[in-house]
C-alpha cells in the first residue's frame, strides 16, 4: 500500500471513532433531558437525512478539489455541530448537522482509494479500511458509553466540588469528543495528493440532479452494479439501525443501561472486523457475488436474539453475526467501487451509493422510530429486522440468478474486467 493510504485510515479511524462515541452520548444526553424514547430512535434516520437530501452533491464537491480537503472541511461541520449540543441547540437538530458533515467526509474517504490505488489492492484496501472503521466502531461506543458511565460523573464532581447530573456529563463527554475530531482534521491535512485531476463543480448546482439521476440509472442497470448496490443498501440499512436496537435489546433483555449495553454493540463490531479481515485476505473482486447466500443467514440470525438473555450467550453469538456481515459486506463493497469508478468516477458513484444506503437507514429509521412511538417492542423490532433480511437478501440471490441466467455473457465478461483489473493493476 502507498503511503498515504496510512494517512487516510489514521484519519478516518478518529473521525470514525468521535462519530460512534457521539451516538451513545447523544442518547444520554436525550435521556437526561427526560425525551421521549421516540428521540432516541430518531437519532439514527436524522443523522442519515443529509446523505439522502445532499447526495447529489457531495459527489460532485468531492471530485472537485482535493479530497484531504474535504475530509478536513468535514470534520469542521461536525465540530460545529457538538458545539451547537454544547450551547443548548437540541440534540437533535445539532446532531443532524453532524450527519451534513458524515455526509460530506463520506465520498471522499471511499473516492480516494480509487484514486490512490490500484483496482488490484481495491478489495484489500476495503478489507482495511472497513476492518479499522470497525475498530473505531469498537472503541468509539466503548468510549461513548464510559465518557457518560459513573465514573466520570464521580471524576467531574472531584474537580468542580458539586455533583454533576447527567445532562453535565454528556456535555463534558460532547467537549471532550470536539478534540478527537479535531485531531482527525490534523491528519486530513496531511493526506497526499493523488495527482487525479479535480473535476470542477458547476456553476449552477442544480444541473446535478439529472447528472446524478443518471448515475444512480447506471448502477442500478449494470448487471453487477444493481446486485452488489442492492445487497450493500440492505447490509448498512439493517446495521445502522441495528446499532440503537441492540442497545434497546441490551436494555430490556439484559437490564443494562447505557455504558453496558454499548459494549455490546463494540461486541458487534468485533465480529465484523474480523468478518471484513478474513474476507480481505480470501475473496477477489470476481468472487463476490458468492456471499449473497451469507445474508439470507444473517437475517435469521438476528431472529435468534430474541431467545437470548444471557450475555455469556450474547457474546459469542453476537461476534458471529457481526463476522457474517463483515464477509459479507467487504467484497461486496469492492465490487460496487469498482464498477462506479468505472462507470461514472469515484466520487459520483460513492455518492449515489451513500444515497441508496443511508435512504435504507433514514426509511427504517423513522419506521423504528414511528413504531416506538406506537409501542413497539424491541423484541417486535428485532424480529421485524430479522425478517426483513433474510427475505430481501432471498429476493437479491433470486435476482442474481435471473441475471446467470438471462445475461451470462455480460456477467462473464464484467467479471473478466474485474479479474483482469485486479491481475494488471
Amino acid at each position: 500500500m502507498k503511503r498515504g493510504f496510512y494517512t487516510i485510515m489514521t484519519a478516518q479511524f478518529f473521525s470514525s471513532l468521535a462519530d460512534n462515541a457521539l451516538f451513545v452520548v447523544a442518547i444520554e444526553l436525550l435521556r437526561s433531558q427526560g425525551a421521549p424514547i421516540w428521540q432516541t430512535a430518531a437519532l439514527v434516520p436524522l443523522f442519515a437525512l443529509f446523505y439522502v437530501v445532499l447526495a447529489p452533491f457531495v459527489g460532485a464537491f468531492a471530485d472537485a478539489m482535493p479530497k484531504g480537503r474535504v475530509m478536513f472541511i468535514s470534520n469542521g461541520i461536525k465540530v460545529v455541530g457538538c458545539l451547537l449540543m454544547l450551547v443548548g441547540v437540541h440534540p437533535l437538530l445539532a446532531y443532524t448537522l453532524v450527519g451534513l458533515g458524515a455526509a460530506a467526509y463520506s465520498p471522499a474517504k471511499y473516492g480516494i482509494l480509487t484514486e490512490l490505488l490500484l483496482p488490484s489492492q481495491l478489495v484489500k484496501a476495503n478489507g482495511w479500511i472497513e476492518g479499522l472503521t470497525i475498530a473505531s466502531i469498537i472503541l468509539g461506543v466503548l468510549l461513548g458509553g464510559q465518557l457518560v458511565g459513573p465514573w466520570m460523573a464521580a471524576a467531574l464532581g472531584q474537580l468542580n466540588g458539586l455533583p454533576l447530573d447527567a445532562e453535565w456529563v454528556a456535555k463534558a463527554a460532547i467537549a471532550s469528543l470536539v478534540l478527537v475530531y479535531v485531531l482527525a482534521a490534523v491528519f486530513n491535512l496531511r493526506i497526499p495528493l493523488t495527482g487525479v485531476a479535480p473535476r470542477p463543480m458547476p456553476r449552477n448546482p442544480w444541473v446535478l440532479l439529472p447528472d446524478f439521476w443518471q448515475c444512480n440509472l447506471r448502477l442500478w442497470r449494470d448487471r453487477l452494479g444493481q446486485i452488489s448496490l442492492s445487497t450493500t443498501t440492505l447490509f448498512w440499512g439493517v446495521s445502522g439501525n441495528l446499532r440503537y436496537i441492540v442497545l434497546a435489546w441490551a436494555g430490556a433483555a439484559l437490564g443494562y443501561s447505557t455504558t453496558q449495553a454499548s459494549s455490546l454493540v463494540g461486541v458487534v463490531a468485533i465480529g465484523t472486523a474480523v468478518g471484513a479481515l478474513v474476507a480481505s485476505l480470501r475473496m477477489r473482486l470476481d468472487q463476490a457475488t458468492r456471499v449473497i447466500p451469507l445474508g439470507i443467514g444473517m437475517g435469521l440470525l438476528v431472529i435468534v436474539m430474541n431467545f437470548i438473555d444471557n450475555v455469556w450467550v450474547a457474546a459469542p453469538f453476537l461476534i458471529l453475526l457481526g463476522g457474517l456481515g463483515g464477509f459479507l459486506v467487504v467484497p461486496m463493497n469492492a465490487l460496487l467501487q469498482h464498477r462506479g469508478h468505472n462507470l461514472m468516477g469515484a466520487g459520483r458513484s460513492i455518492a449515489v451509493q451513500n444515497f441508496n444506503e443511508q435512504a435504507c437507514i433514514l426509511g427504517l429509521g423513522a419506521l423504528y422510530s414511528a413504531s416506538t412511538a406506537w409501542g413497539l417492542s424491541a423484541f417486535a423490532a428485532i424480529t421485524a429486522f430479522g425478517v426483513l433480511v433474510a427475505g430481501f437478501m432471498g429476493i437479491i440471490a433470486l435476482w442474481h440468478r435471473h441475471n446467470q441466467r438471462h445475461h451470462p455473457q455480460v456477467l462473464a465478461h464484467l467479471l473478466s474486467i474485474a479479474r483482469n483489473d485486479e491481475l494488471h493493476g
